[in-house]
């Protein structure tokens, strides 16, 4: 089995790219962090800068691998769904479910390995990067030397690599089965713990006092924990939304109706515009708010406050490319997977300008649904936090900020999947259903 793994990736790269560019992406993010480790651990490292180095790899290196795991988790669902008739096929010749599961976790453990080696350059100039930043700021002192050493490689290689092959696992589990299994115990473990967890993170802030160094980090993390959780149930959101929108013209028949039919499919994308939406407006507006309190109390910002406010800058950032890059991965993988249903509908009846109506509209609803649960998750956070800071009830910034959001969560979502429809359909519509066939 590990043989045909090879040859599947050997014959296939064009499938496993999305693969390859979420680990390579997310071993860079991971091993650059991590290197603060390494560099906070050299000899001649005084402790304040040792301190904000290690601050800064313990909680960017944290959201990391949730990332890696979800963006890895996402891509490979929809190939592993995609592969359903090479599948069957190779069960019909013969295969086991374990021999399948061997092959898939084989081939999705090699292209994780590859991107997370040819991370490793990348890392080392994103770390001398992240190094310069905190020196400019005074955070780090002008004399440590950067270091790459075995923290952040081997913490690079071992959760890409882990984050691969459990998630490859989990996947073809689901398509090997025979039958459907989104209700299972585990996922409905995942949800109620991630959303328990979260709510109580977010009552612990009101056990902080408002000056308190550590106030953020419960609001935060709850809100993310929320999110995780309202991105693991994005299938049932998804169709409890589509049960109550009315079908109104051709292409929003078509879009509700296919909505329906590919929830659970579509819930790889809910995921990362949910966690996108969620911890960006979270951190961004109670870091807003954190700093109109510290301007409010005439005094300059301190060391600690300084780190908070690069960590929750440099994390947003993180989030707005990886999220966007696993948007697009996903959008894309779907999109063209089905020619061939384009091809079906166009030969149906239905013009070019109606199939793209109907990508259109889907996107929105799912752009509608991704941007409500994860401007919900994030309101959980920053209402408390803001009453505990400021005692007022919600942040003085006003909606710009969450419009920025949107509107990148948006862009991310309006122009894969009709940039890549529009591809699609320019092409025959009778050679698109033979070439799927």
């Amino acid at each position: 089995m590990f043989t045909l793994a090879m040859r599947s990736v050997r014959q296939r790269p064009g499938r496993c790219a999305a693969t390859l560019l979420s680990a390579f992406l997310g071993a860079t993010i991971i091993m650059t962090f991590n290197s603060m480790h390494d560099t906070a651990g050299a000899r001649g490292v005084d402790s304040r800068s040792a301190e904000t180095l290690s601050t800064a790899a313990g909680v960017v290196g944290g959201y990391g691998s949730l990332l890696v795991f979800f963006a890895i988790a996402s891509t490979l669902t929809v190939n592993v769904r995609q592969r359903s008739s090479e599948i069957e096929l190779l069960r019909c010749s013969g295969a086991t479910p374990a021999q399948l599961k061997r092959m898939v976790v084989g081939e999705a453990v090699a292209v994780a390995l590859v991107g997370a080696l040819l991370a490793i350059g990348p890392a080392m100039l994103g770390g001398r990067v992240l190094l310069d930043v905190f020196q400019d700021s005074g955070q780090v002192a002008e004399s440590v030397d950067y270091a790459f050493g075995p923290i952040a490689l081997y913490s690079g290689l071992d959760i890409t690599v882990i984050a691969a092959a459990g998630a490859a696992f989990l996947a073809v589990r689901r398509a090997t089965t025979g039958r459907r299994r989104s209700g299972g115990r585990g996922r409905r473990f995942l949800v109620l713990g991630s959303l328990v967890l979260g709510g109580l993170s977010i009552c612990a802030t009101f056990a902080f006092s408002s000056t308190a160094a550590a106030l953020m980090a419960p609001p935060v993390y709850g809100s993310i924990l929320l999110a995780v959780g309202f991105a693991l149930l994005s299938p049932r959101l998804l169709r409890a939304l589509l049960d109550r929108l009315p079908l109104i013209g051709p292409s929003g028949y078509l879009a509700v109706h296919t909505l329906r039919v590919r929830a659970a499919q579509l819930s790889g994308v809910l995921v990362p515009l949910i966690l996108f939406t969620g911890m960006a407006t979270a951190t961004l507006y109670m870091q807003a708010v954190e700093n109109d309190a510290i301007d409010a109390a005439g005094v300059p910002k301190s060391v600690d406050a300084k780190n908070l406010e690069t960590l929750n800058l440099t994390v947003v950032g993180i989030i707005v490319v990886f999220s966007c890059i696993m948007l697009i991965n996903s959008l894309y993988a779907a999109t063209v997977y089905r020619r061939k249903e384009f091809g079906q509908q166009r030969l149906a009846g239905a013009t070019p300008g109606q199939v793209l109506g109907m990508v259109g509209v889907e996107s929105v609803v799912l752009t509608v649904t991704g941007v409500f649960f994860g401007t919900a998750a994030a309101l959980a956070g920053i209402i408390p936090f803001t009453m505990v800071r400021t005692d007022s009830v919600l942040p003085d910034q006003g909606l710009g900020i969450w419009l920025g959001i949107v509107a990148v969560a948006a862009g991310a979502v309006l122009v894969t999947s009709v940039v890549t429809a529009w591809r699609v359909v320019r092409g025959s519509a009778v050679g698109a259903v033979a070439l799927a066939a």
